[in-house]
């Protein structure tokens, strides 16, 4: 699998996730600035890869030509600026603060720069390791054979490698387990009918793009086991923030009694958080959902609404899946003991 990112000579390169998949391109960002404006164009997505591009961004704003001003000015502004590229992703402002309290306690240090750069290569890692607790905790839960639903893309290209839903998938299958995904196209972008399927494909795992529209047919018809998503912003009490259309599945998921799994980081909960309706859910341009394929679908000036995430509530969640384990309903005390704060 292509990585989703790497350094190279002073530059942090970005798989172009918006090429998926016909073409295979990677975006050079020589500056915080490229890297705030490819986090907000999607360049990147998905909360762990880019809370990992934004550590290498302030990274990025701490090297000598990284722009006029000392470097804990310069480190400072990277901070803000790029924290306000996508909102709802709890992994970008973890890194960002974790970038902060380093700065902040090596203020005056001659080699800050090089140990925020060495810092952003420790959270690649760390992401990469984390993803394969995460998978090897949640594989237990699939069945053999499943057929696995999951929505948008929660796999290496949303991570800095191996993936949390589709990471769960990946684990499953390596123990031989016999698994066929069901992925939801996921408007209006397509980041299942795109990204998923090539993941998958790439790594021979059966896929099925579907209609998200087609998902309580499927169910239905008794033709889904389990599904398994990610999430970009948890909040303490387990309401989980995710791509739109994930409230839906897990409501059609209650009726049809079939069990559904959030795959996450703990850097995903937010404990500062009480309840979802604490979570800022980001509007995008209306051009996302109007333009199709390069084409208009929707009579210019037709009011467009393009909200990026919904809120699932806890009680729809079977359980929450992570590096530290599983956390199983009541998820507000199995979050409390997690001790995050």
């Amino acid at each position: 699998m292509n990585p989703t990112l790497y350094w190279k000579d002073h530059a942090l390169y970005l798989l172009d996730q918006r090429l998926l998949p016909h073409q295979l391109d990677y975006l050079r960002c020589g500056t915080w600035q490229e890297v705030a404006r490819s986090i907000e164009e999607m360049v990147v997505r998905g909360a762990p890869a880019i809370g990992v591009a934004a550590a290498f961004g302030v990274a990025l704003a701490a090297l000598p030509d990284g722009g006029p001003g000392d470097v804990t000015g310069r480190v400072a502004e990277a901070i803000e600026g790029i924290g306000r590229a996508r909102p709802t992703a709890r992994n970008l402002f973890w890194a960002l603060e974790r970038m902060r309290h380093l700065s902040e306690r090596e203020s005056g240090n001659d080699h800050l720069a090089a140990l925020l750069l060495e810092e952003a290569h420790r959270m690649l890692k760390e992401d990469i390791e984390v993803n394969r607790r995460i998978g090897e905790n949640g594989q237990e839960l699939i069945p053999d054979p499943a057929r696995v639903l999951t929505h948008c893309n929660a796999g290496a290209l949303a991570t800095a490698g191996f993936g949390t839903a589709l990471g769960v998938i990946r684990a499953a299958v390596l123990r031989g387990k016999r698994i066929e995904v069901l992925a939801g196209e996921t408007r209006p972008l397509f980041q299942g009918a795109r990204i998923t399927s090539w993941e998958l494909s790439q790594e021979g795992i059966p896929v099925t793009v579907i209609p998200d529209n087609a998902v309580g047919f499927l169910m239905s018809r008794g033709e889904v086991d389990v599904v398994v998503v990610g999430a970009d912003r948890i909040a303490a009490n387990g309401d989980t923030a995710n791509k739109i259309g994930t409230y839906s599945i897990a409501v059609l998921a209650r009726i049809h009694r079939i069990p559904f799994y959030v795959a996450a980081p703990t850097s995903t909960i937010d404990v500062t958080i009480s309840s979802g309706s604490g979570i800022h859910i980001e509007e995008r341009r209306g051009e996302e959902v109007a333009i199709c394929g390069g084409t208009r679908i929707v009579p210019r000036g037709v009011r467009v609404r393009n909200p990026a995430f919904d809120v699932t509530p806890e009680e729809y969640l079977s359980a929450i899946i992570t590096e530290r384990g599983v956390i199983r309903p009541p998820l507000s005390e199995g979050i409390r003991g997690l001790a995050l704060a």
